[in-house]
């Protein structure tokens, strides 16, 4: 088993904040952290995606309610974005009564600013903290060929094969395409996006230049930021922002854009 560095991270924000957001693309092991530190405390796993848990919730003050007494893993929360107003009213209630820590993990796989679609942030309430792929600190240095081909997914980098490897990543991708992104932004072509998606493996590490993608793909430049920004959003890409010590000409420079997994450029680029 592969010890997540993110996991006394993980422990030490719960200590500290009545709910903690974890967040980080899907597949990259969140739910297997949850739940092994489920098992040390008393807790509760609700997946947001099966029906019986979504059943539980019909009346999800009065059931939550019933569970203060126990750490709430929330999985996948976008899929019911209005409860996080609920949220909010049982953290209060049990700040009141004395509990101030632990009373919530809620896993997403976009930022929270995706996740809280009602308007509901919960400022103030939660400690937000990100999830990435595997690293190379956490699988050792005899493993980073293996980690650079086959990225940090746990299932890519544990398969079988090199050939298990890339069809896992290949169905990763789609996945996120004809799924994923419908769900959780607005309705974009596949082919589309996935042509963007892949002109970021191609331009990785490179200053963003988005008349050069839009001409590329015979869009315009502000549906190019938003094609980014959904990326970003679902952390599947990372906008590196520029550093300058004169504070204005940091706000004009271009930022440099990174696919964050290795194993997805690599797929990407086939």
């Amino acid at each position: 088993m592969i010890v997540r560095n993110v996991a006394a991270e993980l422990m030490s924000r719960l200590e500290e904040a009545p709910a903690v957001a974890l967040l980080g693309p899907r597949q990259v092991g969140k739910t297997t952290l949850a739940l092994d530190i489920g098992e040390t405390m008393p807790s509760i796993y609700l997946d947001l995606e099966s029906d019986a848990d979504q059943a539980r919730l019909t009346d999800p003050e009065l059931y939550l309610s019933a569970h203060q007494d126990k750490l709430v893993i929330l999985d996948e929360v976008h899929r019911l974005p209005g409860l996080f107003q609920i949220l909010r009213g049982l953290i209060d209630k049990g700040r009141r009564a004395g509990r101030r820590t632990g009373q919530f993990l809620l896993l997403g796989s976009a930022s929270i600013d995706s996740l809280a679609q009602s308007g509901e942030s919960l400022a103030g309430r939660v400690s937000y903290l990100e999830m990435g792929p595997l690293n190379a600190l956490e699988i050792g240095e005899q493993e980073l060929n293996h980690l650079w081909v086959h990225g940090g997914f746990p299932d890519s980098f544990l398969a079988s094969n090199d050939r298990a490897s890339l069809r896992w990543r290949q169905d990763f991708i789609r996945t996120y395409l004809e799924r994923d992104v419908p769900m959780l932004g607005p309705r974009i072509a596949a082919e589309t996006l996935r042509r963007f998606w892949t002109m970021l493996a191609h331009h990785q590490s490179g200053l963003l230049n988005a008349s050069d993608f839009a001409r590329g793909l015979g869009l315009d430049s502000k549906t190019i930021a938003n094609y980014l920004d959904l990326l970003v959003d679902l952390l599947l890409v990372r906008r590196l922002e520029p550093w300058h010590s004169n504070s204005p000409k940091r706000l004009v420079k271009s930022p440099r854009i990174y696919v964050r997994d290795s194993g997805l450029v690599h797929a990407l680029l086939g």
